[in-house]
């Protein structure tokens, strides 16, 4: 029954609920907000704008109908696993299998088998295999069925050499299917996976450091196809190597059109079949995580969000555990891919903190190769020292502040911290989605000097609603050129990595002590600054505009106490740079 304590969420997912909530608060139905209002309950709803009274009454009226809703049982799904899915006269491994004879390491190596296609083999069939290396490594990899009596496995091996492989299945045909191939050199722009380095920082598994300069296009993959081909091009010339972007589709403000493709069969008006992938859709986002790795761009791959108004963030809890099963066993080969639970979990209304746990679990089981994977926050952070966080995947917690929270975070989590949204550079009514390119590229640095790494995202209004931080197409701020020269900076510093040191109470600053100092002002116009470093070691000195993206260095050596004359100008660095005997 219905009360005073019923989130909001679960009386619209029911008809009769729906229909009462309609008939009082008609705005509901098409508020953009609907995903944060779910969360609530209607007393707490019924107060949260001082500018909206409602009547006296109301509230009562309301809960006094949906109290005699008759709630609907919740629907059982019947097909499972069949343990004998094919009769026993069939042959055990007699499947048609094809696979290349060489795979590059790093690279994807897949096993197709032609298969038995009757029932539902997305439910009904189990597969997996078991690869092993002439070092005595082994990998335990999950197949999936591609639809049409296709199933694949894909691998990502690891090490150059002789690899075999044996499959296991309820499926008799497709059962101890066995073969060899030879994992041959990387090519030199393949580097591998990136993993977490030295705590804080990152670097590609062949120990290249990896400075992560993000950016969010969160559906820019389910848009025309001449949209994302305009997209990468973009990408092709910008400064960033990670890139923010959902599996399924979003619904809010200036994202409103249709997705070309569908994760379920059925349809919106009919229903989806929870049980039935649609194999077109996860193929076209292999291509789009692909063609980013093409760039040298990692996929940062949300898996759930708020922002819907299909019922794909309201699955019951089997479709959430098969469908995350399903796209780990699609995409764990892909070497460019991180996992990113959700955006904003906190607004997901139908999920418990019990479930993120089990979803992590799903996610990292079926991952043999272990990519990186957080969980992104819209109001409270979620715990960080969980186990399975490899990184902390940050949104801003202050209008104005949140980069100068870095060094702290880091000590709170001893993690390394991604701030993924800081809040986006554009015009668009809304305080997140309209700061100044000049205050974008101010918070880059602030975080950078921090020891973190924040992320970049651009909402200026488009007369067909096509904004880079939803739709991808064109860049038209000012901020990316700029972080574009930050990235240089930061990739120059010691090994890569920036780690904060003590600094004065105005100004921060990081480095390597006795060795290199990076210091930041920010939108301080210091015309001079005194500084006083270890007597014996000099120092050469360049003057940084971070925003006119210029380095003067200055003459002569500095040793000990000194002072050093600045431009007088807001966005201003300096950086120490010792010089050997």
């Amino acid at each position: 029954m219905f009360n005073e304590h019923t989130k909001i969420g679960h009386i619209w997912a029911n008809d009769a609920g729906r229909a009462i909530l309609i008939k009082h608060l008609p705005s509901l139905e098409k508020s953009p907000y609907l995903s944060f209002i779910k969360m609530s309950t209607l007393p707490k709803f019924a107060v949260s704008n001082d500018s909206w009274v409602w009547p006296d009454g109301m509230l009562d009226t309301i809960l006094a109908e949906l109290a005699e809703v008759e709630l609907e049982p919740q629907k059982q799904e019947t097909n499972r696993i069949n343990g004998q899915y094919e009769p026993l006269e069939v042959e055990i491994g007699s499947a048609i299998a094809a696979a290349p004879e060489k795979a590059a390491k790093w690279d994807i190596f897949e096993l197709a088998l032609s298969g038995p296609s009757h029932g539902n083999p997305f439910t009904e069939v189990e597969l997996s295999a078991v690869f092993s290396g002439e070092n005595g490594q082994t990998f335990h990899g999950t197949g999936f069925y591609d639809g049409d009596g296709s199933y694949k496995i894909r691998f990502m091996p690891t090490a150059e050499g002789a690899w075999s492989y044996t499959t296991k299945s309820n499926a008799r045909s497709l059962d101890q299917v066995k073969g060899t191939f030879v994992c041959t050199a990387a090519a030199s722009d393949n580097h591998g996976p990136v993993r977490v380095k030295n705590t804080f920082h990152f670097a590609y598994e062949d120990g290249t450091p990896y400075v992560p300069v993000g950016t969010t296009c969160y559906v820019w993959n389910h848009q025309t196809e001449e949209l994302e081909r305009e997209t990468l091009q973009t990408l092709a010339t910008a400064p960033f190597n990670k890139m923010r972007m959902c599996v399924f589709p979003k619904s809010y403000q200036f994202n409103q059109n249709e997705p070309p493709f569908y994760p379920y069969e059925g349809s919106l008006s009919e229903g989806w079949d929870y049980t039935r992938f649609n194999p077109s859709f996860f193929r076209h986002l292999e291509n789009r995580i692909a063609d980013l790795a093409s760039l040298g761009i990692e996929a940062d791959l949300i898996l759930f969000h708020a922002y819907d108004r299909w019922g794909f963030s309201e699955m019951s809890k089997d479709a959430d555990d098969r469908y995350l099963a399903y796209i780990a066993a699609r995409l764990s080969a892909y070497r460019n891919v991180w996992w990113s639970l959700a955006n904003e979990y906190d607004l997901m209304w139908a999920k418990e903190l019990d479930d993120w746990e089990r979803f992590a679990g799903i996610v990292t089981s079926k991952d043999p190769h272990g990519h990186l994977i957080s969980i992104h926050n819209c109001f409270g952070f979620y715990d960080y020292s969980r186990p399975w966080v490899t990184h902390c995947s940050v949104q801003r917690v202050d209008v104005y502040r949140t980069a100068e929270n870095t060094d702290e975070w880091r000590r709170t989590w001893n993690k390394p911290i991604v701030i993924d949204e800081c809040a986006y550079e554009g015009n668009i009514d809304l305080g997140w989605g309209n700061i100044a390119g000049e205050e974008m590229v101010r918070r880059f640095w602030e975080g950078a000097v921090r020891g973190g790494y924040v992320g970049h995202g651009e909402t200026y209004l488009h007369p067909e609603d096509i904004l880079w931080w939803s739709k991808g197409g064109k860049l038209h701020g000012t901020s990316p050129e700029r972080i574009g020269f930050l990235r240089g900076i930061m990739e120059s510093a010691p090994d890569g990595e920036l780690n904060p040191l003590k600094s004065e109470w105005d100004v921060p600053c990081a480095g390597v002590p006795d060795r290199y100092y990076l210091y930041y002002y920010g939108f301080n116009q210091p015309s001079y600054r005194n500084y006083t470093m270890k007597p014996g070691v000099a120092y050469k000195a360049d003057i940084i505009d971070t925003w006119n993206m210029t380095i003067q260095q200055l003459e002569g050596l500095y040793e000990g106490s000194f002072r050093l004359e600045l431009p007088g100008r807001s966005y201003m660095a300096v950086r120490l740079t010792a010089v050997e005997a």
